[in-house]
């Protein structure tokens, strides 16, 4: 990782979880002050918060010619679809973490949500966090009527049946049938992928590009290919992972039935493949200026051990 790149993760971070922080009341009500615990727990476990910084820097990158109020407004903007952003992935780690799902105890090395207040409150908690994103952007203070709409709108299908969900529902079938190529390409560009473009479209959308508008596309293409390259990487570290240190349900998919890019392919093609994938997502942003840190990021996702 850059120097810069670190810098600016450690920055972004600790702005999202501040916002996440202040969007948090104070209850005297101990039933409800219970489900605001546990969300918050979850929220702030930590992470790389990686969905909110490519929020804040895609933002960053398309606004440079905007004047300062406006790039103060654009940022303010940004953070608020950041923190909506991460909620939403929160939602789904909690329930992904469920008895039901994937059933795991441990979630970045702490109890997940489910062990520490129990399933109910946890089913209740990642579901209050799949709809405070929205209360988040209509209530966006320097976001316009248009923008939060836009904003809104992208969150939802990029999460719901057609997205996020309804990958998960595919690649559940993955655990009992094998898929073919297209489909878990399919599967990924939903599970994973369709939080990463949302992520960089709302970026887009606080910098005030309409959808058509040719740096949304390169933003777009860039975010398709760095999702895919995640779940490649992914897999091969799954696949090469020491299950004793990473918990019961660590180890390779790919031995365990399920269907991966493994399934297709050796560990050393799967990191060409990857390396390709990054390196057209890269070319993307060819003739944009101010994307040196989405560059970064790419490369960084490439080369992680995580």
């Amino acid at each position: 990782m850059t120097d810069r790149l670190g810098a600016a993760l450690a920055a972004d971070a600790a702005a999202v979880g501040s916002k996440l922080l202040s969007l948090y009341p104070e209850t005297a009500d101990p039933d409800i002050g219970l489900v605001y615990r546990a969300e918050k727990y979850s929220l702030m476990a930590g992470g790389k918060r990686i969905r909110p910084f490519l929020v804040m820097e895609t933002a960053k990158a398309f606004s440079g010619g905007a004047s300062p109020e406006r790039r103060e407004a654009i940022g303010g903007t940004a953070l608020c679809f950041a923190a909506a952003v991460e909620m939403m992935h929160t939602f789904s780690l909690i329930h992904d973490d469920l008895p039901c799902m994937d059933d795991d105890d441990l979630r970045r090395g702490r109890p997940t949500s489910h062990k520490a207040f129990g399933e109910a409150v946890a089913l209740l908690a990642g579901d209050s966090l799949a709809i405070r994103p929205f209360l988040t952007i209509m209530n966006c203070p320097t976001a316009s009527d248009t923008e939060a709409r836009r904003a809104a709108a992208a969150l939802a299908a990029a999460a719901g049946s057609d997205g996020m969900i309804g990958g998960q529902v595919t690649d559940m079938r993955g655990e009992t049938e094998k898929l073919d190529f297209d489909t878990l390409l399919k599967l990924h560009s939903l599970k994973t992928g369709a939080m990463i473009k949302v992520s960089c479209a709302l970026g887009c959308i606080a910098a005030g590009l309409a959808d058509g508008d040719p740096a949304f596309r390169a933003a777009q293409s860039y975010a398709a290919g760095i999702g895919l390259a995640f779940q490649i990487v992914d897999d091969v570290l799954d696949a090469t992972a020491d299950p004793a240190a990473l918990g019961k349900n660590a180890g390779s998919d790919a031995k365990n039935g399920k269907t991966t890019f493994l399934s297709f392919m050796d560990i050393s093609d799967a990191r060409g493949y990857a390396r390709r994938v990054t390196s057209d997502a890269v070319a993307a942003l060819d003739g944009f200026g101010g994307c040196e840190l989405l560059r970064d990021l790419a490369g960084w996702l490439l080369e992680r051990s995580f």
